[in-house]
Order: C-alpha cells, then sequence, then structure tokens
C-alpha cells in the first residue's frame, strides 16, 4: 500500500505550495526547456513553426512553399528599384571604389538573437559581401577594420585580395568591450584621404551595440568625413540609433536595422554594386594605368607586395619593373594603377545595365499569338514542370526570348550579357557580310 505523504514546502519568498503543485511546475519547466515556451522569433529558429512552410495550390491543397520562387521575387523588387532609380535621372557610377568595412566586434556582437552569435553571422555575411564586391568591382579595393574594447583596429590594408581579407577576418573573431565609432572614423578618414581623387571613399559600418563610447565630439568628426567626400553607410543588428542615421544623412550613405539574417544579407549585398556618385563630386578624370605581364615561372625575384623572393608568377610593372603578386593593385615602388584588361571589360556592364525582363503570366499566354516555347533560351532546360504545366518564365522585351528563372538572375547579376540579343545581333552581322 503506497501512502501519499502531503507536504507544504516554503520556497523562501513567502509562498507556501504543495508537493503535487511543486510537480505541475517541474513538468512546466521541462516543457519550456524542449522549447514550448519558446517566443516567437525562437520557435522560428527552432523549426518548430512547420506550417508556415506551407501555402495552398490553386486546387486548394497543400504544398510546400518554393523558396526558389520566393528567392526570385525579392531578387526582381531590387531590380525594379535599381532600375527605377537610374532611370528617374542620369546617373554617373563610382566604378573605382575604395571601401572599409567596419566591423563590431564589442561585447554586443555576442548576442544570440542571430544565431549562434550577430560576431558569427556578420562575419559569414562579410565574407560573402567581400567576394561579391569583387566581383561587380574589379577595379576596386576593400579593407577591414574591427571595433572593440573602445579601440578601433586596422585588420587588412586596401587590397584587391578577397582571400587574404577573410583570412584575416576568420582569424581575429573575438568580441569583448564596448564600442566607439568616433575611432573608426577617425581611423578610416585618415586611410581615405590619402585616396586619389577619382576614387570614391565609401565607409560600411556593421554595428552590434545600442550606443558608442567616444573620447571627442563625434559631431566634428561627421563633418571632417563629409568635406573628405567619405560616404558613410550603417546596417544595425540591434535597433535603430541617432548617431547612425545623422552620419548617414550628412555624408550621403544609407541607415538600415537588420530584421533576421536573410534581411540582413540582402541589406549587405545591396552594398555590392557600384552607388550613383555624389552630383557636386562626378568629375570625369583621365587615369593612369598600366597593363602589366604575367612573370615567367622559373624567375626568382624579389615581390614588392611581401617583401620576400619568390619563384615564377606574378606580374612585372611595364614602368619600373617591379614585381606584384595579384591584380588590380598598385605599384609600391612607382604608384601606377596596374589592372589587366579583363578587368576593364566586367566594370563596364555598370555603365549600361541590361533590361529587366519581363514576367510571364498564364493570362498573357492566352492573349499572345506567339507560341511559348517549351524550352529556356539560355540553359535548354525544359519550361514544363512535373505534370507538364507551365512554370513560372521571363521574356526579354528586346529579342522575345524566354528565359528561367535562374537564367534571369545569372544574365543580370553575373553574365551581364543577354544571350537572345547577342544571338539576334550576330546573326544580323552574319547576314549583311553575305550581302
Amino acid at each position: 500500500m503506497n501512502n501519499f505523504e502531503h507536504r507544504e514546502i516554503n520556497n523562501g519568498e513567502g509562498k507556501r505550495y504543495t508537493r503535487e503543485e511543486e510537480i505541475e511546475e517541474d513538468e512546466e519547466d521541462e516543457d519550456e526547456g524542449n522549447g514550448r515556451g519558446l517566443d516567437a522569433w525562437e520557435r522560428a529558429y527552432a523549426d518548430e513553426r512547420s506550417w508556415e512552410s506551407l501555402q495552398e495550390d490553386e486546387s486548394g491543397l497543400l504544398r510546400p512553399i518554393d523558396n526558389k520562387t520566393l528567392y526570385h521575387a525579392q531578387y526582381r523588387r531590387r531590380l525594379r528599384s535599381l532600375s527605377s532609380t537610374a532611370r528617374a535621372a542620369r546617373i554617373q557610377k563610382g566604378l573605382i571604389r575604395y571601401l572599409y568595412v567596419v566591423i563590431d566586434l564589442s561585447r554586443a556582437a555576442g548576442e544570440m538573437d542571430f544565431r549562434p552569435s550577430r560576431m558569427v553571422v556578420v562575419a559569414k555575411q562579410v565574407e560573402a559581401f567581400i567576394r561579391e564586391f569583387f566581383d561587380q568591382n574589379p577595379l576596386s579595393q576593400i579593407g577591414l577594420v574591427t571595433i572593440k574594447d573602445g579601440v578601433a583596429q586596422c585588420l587588412t590594408d586596401l587590397g584587391g585580395s578577397p582571400e587574404s581579407h577573410i583570412k584575416a577576418l576568420m582569424g581575429k573573431l573575438e568580441c569583448s568591450g564596448d564600442s566607439s565609432i568616433q575611432n573608426a572614423l577617425d581611423l578610416v578618414h585618415d586611410y581615405l584621404n590619402q585616396i586619389p581623387s577619382y576614387g570614391h571613399r565609401e565607409v560600411l559600418i556593421l554595428y552590434s551595440a545600442l550606443s558608442t563610447c567616444d573620447p571627442g565630439d563625434i559631431m566634428e568628426t561627421i563633418q571632417k568625413c563629409k568635406r573628405s567626400k567619405v560616404r558613410c553607410s550603417v546596417i544595425g543588428l540591434s535597433a535603430e540609433l541617432y548617431i547612425c542615421k545623422h552620419l548617414c544623412q550628412e555624408t550621403g550613405g544609407s541607415y538600415s536595422v537588420a530584421l533576421d539574417e536573410p534581411h540582413l544579407k540582402e541589406l549587405v549585398l545591396e552594398h555590392a554594386p557600384p552607388p550613383p556618385a555624389i552630383a557636386e563630386f562626378a568629375i570625369a578624370n583621365l587615369i593612369k594605368m598600366g597593363f602589366p605581364q604575367r612573370a615567367a615561372e622559373g624567375v626568382i625575384s624579389i615581390c614588392s607586395c611581401h617583401k620576400e623572393a619568390k619563384v615564377g608568377g606574378g606580374y612585372t610593372c611595364p614602368r619600373c619593373k617591379a614585381r606584384v603578386c595579384e591584380l588590380p593593385t598598385e605599384c609600391r615602388i612607382c604608384g601606377l594603377t596596374l589592372v589587366s584588361s579583363p578587368h576593364l571589360a566586367r566594370s563596364y556592364h555598370h555603365l549600361f545595365p541590361i533590361t529587366p525582363f519581363d514576367d510571364v503570366s498564364h493570362s498573357r499566354l492566352s492573349n499572345s499569338r506567339q507560341k511559348r516555347p517549351i524550352t529556356c533560351f539560355g540553359c535548354q532546360l525544359s519550361l514544363l514542370n512535373q505534370v507538364n504545366m507551365p512554370s513560372p518564365c521571363v521574356v526579354c522585351p528586346k529579342c522575345k526570348q524566354y528565359f528561367c528563372l535562374d537564367c534571369d538572375i545569372y544574365i543580370h547579376e553575373s553574365l551581364h550579357n543577354c544571350p537572345g540579343c547577342d544571338s539576334f545581333r550576330q546573326s544580323m552581322s552574319s547576314s549583311r557580310t553575305e550581302e
């Protein structure tokens, strides 16, 4: 025979409750530990809101959300906003950019509202941004600056090597102390003030803290950056700050706050394409550049970048015959800008961007006399789904060729040329040659 002992327990706070109530509260604590008592944003990370990954089709049946279509819709919105801005006025682009990425590594970067932490998520997005930046801006250079313990430290100097920047950043991921925007701006200003007048000076700050610990008047530092034509942009990870908004307004940059990791990725990658040049500073300049030749593989020479002897590889400056490892860069001996012809060709597409493609709807297909092709003009894959129904696609407004969603993104973000228009021009030129 089991006898249950009914006892009262005092929890030290003046509350008395029975043993049965204690067991019930322990069970509630276990439920919370299992994730049932989490907030909405925590449940989203815990993958407990599986019903949000479902949607209804035309017949009312449930189906998983097509992430590919959602990603394409986000890309289309971004493309339309950029094209509408370009059509509103004739905008001059800054093709030679000198950008410092300032990363906040104060104790606020250790917060876990971004999983696993703000610091890890920011480092991941900066890595993707660096690769995308050099793909979009082959003639530009990037430098990294970190803020922690109230001090700004230059992690990497301005350079055109994405691997060196990423390697240096991944080796310094430690957060501690307070953050100081003024110290970061002073450090970046001293470096960017030496940039030639044709270079566009930019600063991108990824800020996690809710305050700034500055040694002096930050307003004077902001005005100093404004006079030096330094465009400052800030992406916040916590909340909107007046000083960050004021900094961006004064220097002509943009300020935004990330809501989650996908939103942060979208905000960071918006700074990869060259922004419109400031009207009063958009002055045409002639820039002297050198096109170095690839050095012989078996030759031993002293590298001017690393100050050491290396065997083979590298490039030789056409003016002073010094050796450099990578392009584009500036010769450490004579100061000549060294580039290659593909770099200039890849920078050209920003001046004449490709026209956005039009979405193809079912009503348009029914009203159009032209029969829709069953394969994509770019990749030659089928434009029909598994049940032989038309899948979403786009059409070029000039050549009237149809493309799938993947080719649409690839053409506008990587290729920067329409295959249909190029083939049409080639056919026209060949027909003229025959005549």
